[in-house]
């Protein structure tokens, strides 16, 4: 079976290795402090804080299943890749809203490391994939539910 490449930035590496890491060494073992007190309460078929427990242990395991699996499916762009002529992944681009005429600055990551709360958006955004490729001045239409918005490539820059 073919699985999906990740596309990470050096950061979006560390960041992932970290979380990891932390659910490995910190966070099994919390879990499993919560089982055995949990299960020292006495009948487990009616015990929340066993259910609740069990439940958060099946989320910790599942997660550290699925970082592995994007770790060992990881492609990491290095600094070297990121240029300045065109939008690539882990650049950093400004970019201006044609109808309003606000700016705004986004650096491009792949999915794992999106976090619009950051401006940091995927190369699968419907905004990553318009700029994509495109190198400064030129113009974009993005298409949107509400429409179609127009942004001009103000500046690509190393992030």
């Amino acid at each position: 079976m073919n699985e999906k490449q990740v596309i990470l930035t050096q950061e979006g590496l560390k960041k992932l290795e970290e979380e990891l890491e932390h659910l490995k060494s910190v966070k099994r073992r919390e879990v499993a402090e919560r089982i055995k007190v949990a299960i020292g309460y006495g009948d487990i078929s009616e015990n929340s804080e066993y259910e609740d427990a069990k439940n958060e242990q099946a989320f910790i395991e599942g997660r550290i299943i699925t970082l592995e699996k994007m770790l060992r499916n990881a492609r990491i762009i290095n600094d070297d890749e990121v240029g300045t002529d065109v939008v690539s992944v882990g650049c950093a681009v400004t970019l201006k809203d044609l109808e309003f005429g606000d700016t705004i600055e986004y650096t491009i990551v792949g999915s794992a490391e999106s976090d619009p709360f950051q401006n940091k958006i995927s190369n699968e955004s419907p905004v990553g994939k318009a700029i994509l490729g495109k190198s400064r001045g030129a113009t974009v239409d993005v298409n949107v539910p509400a429409g179609v918005i127009q942004y001009q490539i103000i500046d690509i820059q190393k992030k």
